[in-house]
């Protein structure tokens, strides 16, 4: 089962203010499949000050530094679209042979697309 009881703020993984959390069902066996944390309103205030404070030094970066950035984060899904993919097919208590179609990867439809002028 998974345990995704913590948020991503400010480049850490970081436990929620709040403590309450939510048992995510598989609908076809009608058990658990993980867990998730439900933030607050005081959660959602530290990621948006953590994403205010990061985008005053990513509007200074070039295009070029842009581009390579979202060609790493394309780089990186594209390697965990395995996870991604029985993540989801557990969440959504789909057949297993769905893992291997264009779930969950229908973003990355057209990430394929140069970036590059």
């Amino acid at each position: 089962m998974r345990d995704e009881t913590r948020f991503y703020i400010a480049g850490a993984w970081v436990a929620p203010l709040g403590s309450d959390v939510l048992d995510v069902i598989n609908p076809a066996t009608e058990k658990p499949a993980g867990r998730i944390a439900l933030g607050t309103s005081a959660d959602v205030d530290r990621a948006v000050a953590a994403a205010k404070l990061a985008f005053t030094g990513y509007s200074l970066w070039s295009v070029e530094d842009r581009i390579a950035l979202l060609e790493r984060i394309g780089e990186v899904y594209k390697a965990r679209m395995p996870d991604l993919a029985a993540a989801v097919t557990e969440e959504m208590g789909a057949p297993a042979k769905f893992r291997s179609g264009p779930r969950p990867g229908p973003a990355m439809a057209s990430w394929p697309r140069p970036l590059r002028r």
